[in-house]
């Protein structure tokens, strides 16, 4: 069936039903239709209805145009999302994790291997004192080693839960506000930010802020 001929069977009760949007959605989509062929359908969708104005139900055929137009307009653009990436030793991966956290205001989600480096490890304990909602997931063998701060975290009233599988817990990656994402191999350490070569993402990317607050929520719930 054609658009036109789609389109006058829908002009037969003059309304174009939640159904028929679909349909003629659906329609649309297979033609693979532009914002030129749309352009194009909806003079079509006019022609249709002058030809009927001269109906004594002509109001009705307006009523009918007004909604194939609501169906026929291009899809908004989608938001690209603002991401951008880091590399260390050279990029200030410890400034912008510091200032992520300085800038959050209201949660904090910490996954990360290890956590060392103590710039990163006072703005935690910073955003702690100021209320927000912070949860900070680590790995037991690396809780342990000399210089790690989690112990310090745990102490300053800070929720930190360890994985005490004979597994490693390697994920590095944290949510702010549940708005950002930052994640790539950088582990939270001194020899990180000014010795290896390593990396971390940071995205308002809306799915994978999902899939991430998903698998951290997943991991409280299974450490707790």
């Amino acid at each position: 069936m054609s658009i036109d001929e789609y389109l006058r069977s829908t002009l037969r009760d003059f309304r174009l039903s939640r159904g028929e949007k679909r349909i003629l959605n659906s329609v649309l989509e297979e033609l693979g239709a532009g914002e030129h062929e749309l352009a194009v359908y909806r003079n079509r969708a006019f022609e249709i209805a002058r030809e009927e104005l001269i109906d004594p139900t002509a109001p009705k055929v307006l009523d009918w145009l007004q909604e194939v137009m609501k169906a026929m307009q291009p899809a908004p653009p989608t938001k690209s999302a603002a991401s951008s990436a880091y590399f260390s030793p050279s990029d200030g991966c410890p400034n912008k994790i510091a200032r992520l956290l300085k800038g959050s205001h209201q949660s904090i989600d910490i996954c990360v291997f290890t956590i060392t480096d103590d710039r990163i490890s006072r703005e935690i304990e910073a955003a702690h004192r100021r209320g927000i909602k912070l949860r900070v997931i680590s790995d037991d063998d690396k809780a342990g080693d000399l210089g790690s701060d989690i112990d310090r975290l745990s102490k300053a009233g800070v929720p930190v839960l360890v994985d005490q599988t004979r597994y490693h817990m390697h994920h590095k990656f944290a949510i702010f506000d549940r708005s950002t994402l930052l994640t790539g191999s950088y582990n939270w350490t001194r020899s990180a930010a000014e010795y290896n070569e390593e990396n971390f993402i940071v995205t308002d990317d809306a799915h994978l802020l999902g899939e991430f607050t998903q698998q951290f929520d997943k991991l409280w719930k299974d450490l707790s």
